[in-house]
């Protein structure tokens, strides 16, 4: 048995492990053991395709392996639960930046066919759009440059005579395929340009759907460079996380009632800002939540991004054990698009070890909202924001949330009356059945299941 036909036998066992994997990770119950089946996957595919291919020896395989490891211990003890969206976003950047490496060096193998240059193209295209995308929402996600929407004049005509350029160049470069080619530099050049251009006036909160969509360009990337290289597992990898990329995003489009183009073009709380809002906030003490709660017999908590800063998932599941053995009902109502990544909210409240059936959709927890003793909304902002259901002139008028308004009695957990990511006021926090419960929510937290004795 040669060593072609072997790989090409790992290809078929990866590409079944990526699939097991990829529906294991549909469920919070089976997603460890699947991210266990993809990554086996890939270390079988990269094992098998260097060694078939002779491009290194196993010494250097080994090597690979064990950086590559540290590498991931390392981000997975350090990297704080907050920083996962950005370090998200890296990871997506990282894969386009590869995909353009891969079909650039493509180039360097002789002559190469007109649909491997179309190929080569896509990928140093696509590539390329994904890495700086990809840095752009990193910075927005770590707030080291400005998160609002960045829209000036003339901007979709200058995106579309970057693409205009990008089409010209590449037909240039794809009748006379050249590493050397200077329609190929310019090309890059465009295509990292559109990427910054891409993302720049994309608000804060169309940041989760940013990320599956960059995430789906990784993939696409990946794919297109499988097939300049002629690698079939490449091609279903790609493939896998581009479609999946796509039905995620999907996803997340219509959990916030918008489109696709209008969340990539429409400059999302650049240019509305919604009514003034009026009222008088009413903070509660520790000992006054206390009462409420302990008289309460259904209790429903709304994570937001705020409890991933103040790491208070572990105390939040202690709270809701001790309102269980008070004979309370509990539920987590969680939003679609809450945190800044898709699924960061079920992914801090499984670290915690929240039971997944106490998890509630928003389609399912708001016909029941008005039977809610006490909603607790943890650091969440725009997801619970009445402006979306009543102020037409609001930025995020239509998206869908979490009518916890309508509970009987609302504990709005934040450490000032900031507003979201977004940067939309919210009029819940003036509601005449809110209360403010003003500090760090994992030591409010604390504090109340002190007082539980």
């Amino acid at each position: 048995m040669n060593i072609e036909l072997i790989a090409n036998f790992a290809y078929i066992l990866s590409a079944a492990l990526f699939v097991f994997g990829l529906k294991m990770l549909g469920s919070p119950a089976t997603a460890r053991r699947g991210n266990l089946l993809s990554s086996l996957g890939m270390l079988i595919a990269l094992i098998a395709g260097l060694t078939a291919e002779g491009i290194l020896g196993y010494e250097f395989i080994i090597g690979g392996l064990v950086m590559g490891t540290l590498i991931g211990a390392l981000a997975a003890r350090l990297v704080a639960m907050t920083a996962m969206p950005e370090m998200v976003a890296l990871f997506n950047g990282s894969g386009g930046a590869a995909s353009l490496l891969v079909g650039w060096a493509t180039l360097y193998h002789g002559d190469v066919s007109t649909f491997t240059a179309v190929t080569i193209l896509l990928a140093i295209l696509i590539g390329g759009l994904t890495f700086t995308g990809s840095l752009i929402a990193y910075g927005k996600l770590s707030e080291k440059i400005n998160s609002a929407a960045l829209v000036f004049p003339g901007q979709r005509i200058v995106n579309s005579l970057i693409l205009v350029g990008i089409l010209a160049c590449g037909y240039l470069f794809a009748m006379d395929p050249s590493p050397e080619s200077q329609w190929l530099y310019a090309m890059l050049a465009l295509a990292l340009i559109l990427g910054v251009m891409a993302v720049i006036p994309i608000g804060g909160a169309d940041m989760p759907v940013v990320i599956s969509l960059l995430n789906s360009y990784s993939g696409i990337a990946a794919c297109a460079a499988g097939f300049a290289i002629n690698n079939n597992i490449l091609i279903v990898a790609g493939s896998l996380v581009g479609a999946s990329g796509i039905i995620l995003t999907n996803i997340m489009c219509k959990a916030m009632n918008r489109s696709l183009t209008n969340v990539l073009f429409s400059g999302f709380g650049a240019v509305k800002q919604g009514k003034a809002i009026e009222g008088e906030v009413k903070p509660i003490s520790i000992e006054d939540a206390y009462y409420l709660l302990e008289a309460a017999s259904n209790v429903c908590f709304v994570p937001g991004y705020g409890m991933a800063v103040a790491q208070a998932q572990h105390v939040v599941k202690e709270l809701g054990s001790i309102l269980e053995a008070n004979g309370c009902e509990v539920s987590y109502a969680i939003h679609p698009v809450a945190g800044r990544m898709p699924g960061h909210m079920n992914v801090l409240l499984a670290e915690a070890d929240v039971p997944y059936e106490q998890l509630v959709e928003m389609d399912d927890i708001n016909p029941r909202i008005e039977n809610v003793d006490v909603a607790i909304v943890i650091g969440a902002n725009d997801v619970v924001n009445p402006s979306a259901r009543e102020d037409p002139d609001s930025p995020i008028y239509g998206m869908p949330i979490i009518n916890v308004d309508k509970a009987r009695t609302v504990f709005v957990l934040k450490r000032s009356m900031a507003s979201g990511f977004s940067g939309v006021d919210n009029p819940l926090f003036f509601g005449e059945n809110t209360r403010m419960l003003f500090g760090d929510a994992k030591e409010s937290i604390s504090g109340v299941i002190g007082e539980f004795g």
